[in-house]
């Protein structure tokens, strides 16, 4: 099993990369250096709370990533619906509630559920 280092540092190089942003842009972003961020990244260096909260926001990195690493998450649709949720105004999340629940009455009308 990896340890939390080696999997902080896959973790964040991996989204980083598919986020298209270079090292350099990144450590702007979470305000810190760029060899602080490569030692995280490659050495297993492990960052500071303040600095591992910064890089799980500006990621949108689930945090069981680092945490739990043997956790399979692999296409956890919920778990992506409800990041996704945290960044909806009260109007919007009243509209998503609305639209599920009439899904469910729908599928259970139908017997799918």
């Amino acid at each position: 099993m990896p340890t939390t280092q080696d999997t902080l540092g896959s973790v964040v190089k991996t989204k980083r990369q598919t986020e298209k942003l270079t090292i350099e842009e990144l450590a702007e972003r979470l305000d810190i250096s760029v060899r602080y961020l490569c030692r995280i990244e490659n050495k297993g260096q492990k960052p500071s709370y303040d600095v591992l909260f910064k890089i799980i926001r500006e990621l949108s990195i689930e945090p069981d990533l680092i945490f739990y690493p043997e956790k399979d998450l692999k296409g956890s649709e919920i778990e992506d619906i409800i990041r996704m949720l945290y960044n909806c105004d009260e109007d919007l999340l009243v509209v998503i509630k609305a639209t599920v629940k009439a899904l469910i009455d729908v599928a259970e009308r139908n017997d799918v559920v």
